[in-house]
């Protein structure tokens, strides 16, 4: 898949495989929907809006209320790259929500993955 079809994809096409990742794993959208709140600073209603709108990938992040700084923390490996050396940087925010839906998966505590401990 080439970067721009990533780009104009929409979010709720993949969202629902990031609640099926969770779930499988024992976790829950709820958790998954705090994660993405967490990254992005949209409330659980914009978030809800942003998905029932279809909007793509490019669009969400740019219009992302306040992009949580701490999101520099995450760090490892995505799809066999390291997050923290992605460059171009809407690839690297589209990591970084992958690789937080990947640590809850994973069963990492929230508060780790929220980068609060």
């Amino acid at each position: 898949m080439t970067r721009h079809k990533i780009y104009s994809m929409s979010v709720a096409a993949v969202y629902p495989h990031y609640i099926a990742k969770a779930e499988r794993k024992g976790r829950t959208k709820d958790e998954v929907d705090e994660i993405i709140c967490w990254l992005t600073g949209y409330s659980a209603d914009q978030l809800g809006t942003e998905l029932a709108n279809g909007t793509d990938f490019e669009t969400f992040f740019a219009r992302a209320p306040h992009m949580n700084p701490s999101r520099t923390l995450i760090k490892g490996m995505i799809c066999g790259i390291r997050v923290e050396d992605i460059e171009d940087p809407l690839m690297q925010e589209i990591r970084y929500l992958d690789k937080l839906v990947d640590e809850l998966a994973k069963g990492k505590a929230m508060e780790k993955i929220l980068r609060k401990a």
